[in-house]
């Protein structure tokens, strides 16, 4: 792993952006506006900004703010989220229990403790004390809320919203595997497959469960020695991947990578092992080529990430949600860097 350290450059994703939001996908580096936003991305969005060093010019500062508007325009009184908008302003669809509500949350629980200023932060914890009533069957939603109520409990351990939501997480997380070559608590590897593992370290260490934090750690552990071939990661591909499956296997998504950049990550801020430092280095040098077709994945000068990667080349197109895959592990990349210099 050899590719120099870059920080993250946000010159794309203010292109990407108008007054509105942040739009969902791109015709290689122009917005395809026919396609509108959603709040996916906007609380991507929000963690990502929410993570960064104030800027001199506050232009992130004015997409913090965005974000922020669009998350609670997102929010039915209930808690619930709606996912999409069009390229007009309107709603295409129902509040629901969903990633959407789960990602909003995660969005919302950074930004109340990392936010860059006192608004967005009051802001971001009143929005998240609504969202935060409601309760998902699904596993990766709940992971989601679970990571943003961890990050408020940094900033305020006495929120009583944030630690019921993850009190309730901890008793139906799900349970790993008990076949010891497959510990992986689903049949096959689905999407944004670390977020299972991160949110279990990042409750267990913010309610002192051990048991817990160790749980998370081990299935990571698993999943990122799983990932790895030839000392380079070779993510999950958009159709899933399953124990018999051959590999290496496209449609590759920047998605997965980040997510593993984000687990380990947080891991390497909860275990000393050196495992996950270069966990993060090993998912910052995937978008500087070190992957299994041998392709850069990101524009280095203006942050835009590349969409897919395919066995003959890569997907050209500069969507929100690889963008931002990008920029987040090139933040956790310098992280790592600066600590270990």
């Amino acid at each position: 792993m050899t590719a120099p350290v870059r920080g993250p450059v946000f010159d794309h994703l203010l292109h990407m952006t108008d007054r509105r939001g942040t739009f969902e996908h791109a015709n290689l580096t122009e917005p395809a506006t026919e396609h509108g936003y959603c709040t996916d991305d906007m609380a991507r969005v929000l963690v990502v900004v929410s993570r960064e060093e104030p800027d001199p010019d506050r232009k992130l500062n004015g997409i913090a703010g965005l974000a922020m508007r669009f998350l609670a325009e997102a929010q039915a009184l209930t808690g619930a989220c709606r996912n999409r908008m069009d390229s007009t302003g309107k709603w295409t669809d129902e509040p629901a229990l969903e990633d959407a509500w789960g990602r909003c949350i995660w969005g919302l629980g950074t930004a109340a403790a990392q936010g860059n200023t006192a608004f967005v932060r009051e802001s971001a914890k009143i929005q998240f004390e609504r969202a935060v009533l409601q309760r998902s069957q699904s596993p990766r939603a709940m992971a989601f809320a679970a990571l943003g109520a961890a990050e408020l409990l940094t900033a305020d351990p006495n929120h009583v919203e944030a630690r019921e939501l993850l009190t309730y997480y901890v008793r139906t997380v799900i349970a790993p595997s008990d076949d010891p070559d497959w510990p992986w608590p689903e049949p096959r590897l689905a999407y944004a497959n670390a977020v299972l593992a991160e949110a279990m370290i990042a409750a267990g260490t913010a309610l002192d469960d051990a048991a817990l934090q160790r749980r998370g750690l081990d299935l990571l552990g698993w999943l990122v020695d799983y990932e790895t071939v030839d000392g380079h990661f070779s993510p999950t591909p958009v159709g899933g991947r399953g124990a018999d499956d051959a590999r290496p296997a496209f449609d590759q998504q920047p998605i997965e990578v980040s997510s593993l950049a984000d687990a380990c990550a947080r891991a390497a801020a909860a275990d000393p092992s050196p495992k996950w430092p270069d966990g993060v280095r090993r998912a910052a040098a995937w978008f500087e080529g070190d992957n299994d077709s041998g392709q850069v994945m990101w524009d280095a000068k203006t942050g835009g990430g590349f969409d897919g990667l395919h066995a003959d080349g890569v997907n050209q197109n500069q969507g929100a949600e690889s963008t931002l895959a990008a920029l987040s592990t090139m933040q956790h990349a310098r992280r790592i860097s600066a600590v270990r210099q």
